[in-house]
């Protein structure tokens, strides 16, 4: 067995129980890794000198085979059912052992890389990966560790990824052949029968989401960061399509981090060390940073070319709707390094409402934080999605239901703690979507419109002017707003059919009550202090 790269001193993959490989390549330089896929055919470069690679036959995650195995460590902490699978102790140990045995023989990629810009909370991971273009995104969304670092790199984590093997449900347990399972107690994540690179990215989030609210009280979130010319931290929380991307993305402040945050004691910090940006309809008008950073080292997935180029053409989805990219996070201009912030002045969480109901912005008591936290509501609009001919609301728990091993609760109660021991952080609800009506009737809020709102908020300008009250929600509404018309900031107002307005709003508050439902029975009295309110229209 040969190895070569740079690695842990008196370490080898032999020690990982990966005894008959053909040859391990540690800590590559992602030159290199480009390098080794364009020579076996499983990628080309494209016109600008990013690496083009097809992930097979899956090119999103799969949550129905997402799992956690259940022990004493996890049989009573984890929220087990719907997103968290129950998958058992001797099943995994057998299914290790066999995803051992298949890399046996074969060439891998291992990359050391850690999570959590905060040294206090750094995790040390190993990445074994199949492919030599996965081990280029292990490089690129994980923070990278000097030469001096590693050569005395130990492990937290370890993660096996095997895109070639397949498992076998009537043997190893598993719904179907593809799988990703998180041991929380041995520190293993197995991951195979699946090209699609996010498993890799989401499941390390999904430890974090365990490991920093569950032992060290860190809130952890899935949402964007930035740090403005004064030194303010602002967080945006937000479903697809309501602008989280576009509106973190700010010239004027410096970037922490576009996905993944942690707040602890000291501030707000970046887990990742890259992006993973979504590429559909991708122009450098609509995202500069985005489009900028895509060049050498960036990894592109599943896109398509103009015919007889290396152009990529962004908007044939004809492999899926759902095209990525990859880079670090240096490859954008005004990101900060470390990625790390102070305490956090303010947190938006970002909705576009079809339904023309909330207001294009709002200010949150800690009870209606913690209620539209854990409600992580926005709608989507016919036209987004096959089937959608009317809009339809979507909830997310804690704005990522999907990556929650915890209940939903236990991250509201612990942003709630957050807010009471820092009173002047200022929390938002910003509507990025409909005024005047619904979708169909009303209109889609300028962009400039909602700037110009988180403008005000971050600049202080909505602190002390007049609001008022939405009804069934009960949320406060300025009256004013520079730069903003007047008539939009009442949402009631903005309607021409007054009694339409309540009719659809108060539809709307007992769907947010429908879907909290499910939590209810756990959440606590200020929590539920701060549902809607449907019983009479005044």
């Amino acid at each position: 067995m040969n190895e070569i790269g740079l690695k842990a001193e008196n370490f080898s993959v032999a020690d990982l129980g990966l005894s008959n490989v053909e040859m391990a390549y540690w800590n590559l330089h992602p030159s290199e890794l480009v390098e080794d896929t364009i020579s076996r055919g499983q990628g080309v470069l494209t016109d600008v000198g990013a690496l083009a690679i097809d992930t097979g036959e899956f090119t999103g995650r799969s949550p129905k085979d997402k799992y956690a195995v259940v022990d004493y460590n996890t049989k009573d902490s984890v929220w087990w059912g719907d997103v968290n699978n129950r998958f058992e102790e001797d099943k995994f140990d057998k299914l290790h052992h066999r995803m051992l045995a298949y890399l046996g023989g074969k060439e891998i990629w291992v990359r050391d890389a850690y999570a959590c810009a905060d040294p206090k909370y750094r995790i040390n991971i190993r990445v074994v990966n199949e492919h030599s273009w996965s081990n280029l995104f292990s490089y690129n969304l994980f923070l990278r560790p000097t030469r001096e670092e590693i050569k005395h790199f130990k492990h937290d984590w370890l993660i096996l990824n095997a895109p070639g093997f397949k498992a076998d449900p009537k043997i190893d347990g598993t719904r179907q052949h593809n799988f990703a399972i998180i041991n929380f107690t041995k520190k293993i994540i197995l991951i195979g029968g699946t090209g699609y690179t996010g498993e890799i990215k989401k499941s390390i989030f999904t430890v974090l989401n365990y490991v920093l609210p569950h032992e060290q009280k860190v809130l952890s979130m899935h949402c964007s960061a930035n740090i403005g010319k004064d030194g303010d931290t602002a967080i945006f929380f937000g479903l697809s399509g309501t602008g989280k991307t576009t509106l973190s993305a700010d010239p004027n402040r410096k970037l922490i981090g576009d996905d993944e945050h942690g707040w602890s004691d000291t501030g707000v910090f970046n887990f990742e060390g890259g992006c993973y940006a979504k590429c559909v309809d991708l122009t450098a008008e609509k995202e500069p940073q985005i489009f900028n950073a895509i060049k050498f080292g960036s990894l592109l997935e599943n896109i398509n070319f103009h015919e007889d180029t290396t152009t990529v053409d962004y908007g044939n989805i004809s492999k899926t709707e759902n095209t990525r990219v990859s880079y670090p996070a240096n490859y954008i201009d005004n990101a900060v390094t470390p990625a790390v912030g102070d305490m956090p002045k303010n947190i938006f969480f970002l909705t576009a409402d079809a339904f023309g109901v909330l207001p294009p912005i709002s200010k949150l008591t800690t009870a209606q934080a913690m209620y539209n936290f854990i409600s992580g509501y926005t709608a989507k609009v016919a036209g987004t999605e096959m089937g959608i001919t009317e809009p339809t609301t979507t909830f997310s728990a804690c704005f990522g239901k999907a990556f929650l091993p915890l209940h939903p609760t236990k991250y509201a109660e612990l942003l709630g703690e957050k807010l009471k021991k820092h009173p002047n952080v200022n929390v938002w609800l910003v509507n990025t979507g409909w005024v005047g009506g619904s979708y169909g009737v009303g209109s889609r809020i300028k962009l400039s419109y909602t700037r110009s709102l988180i403008t005000a908020a971050l600049t202080g300008k909505l602190d002390n002017v007049e609001y008022g009250t939405t009804k069934f929600f009960g949320l406060k509404f300025p009256k004013v707003c520079p730069d903003v018309p007047t008539e939009i900031l009442d949402p009631r107002n903005s309607w021409k059919d007054k009694d339409a307005y309540d009719a659809k709003a108060k539809n709307l508050a007992e769907q947010f009550i429908k879907n909290f439902s499910q939590y209810a029975s756990a959440a606590n009295e200020e929590i539920l202090s701060a549902a809607p309110k449907v019983e009479v229209v005044a």
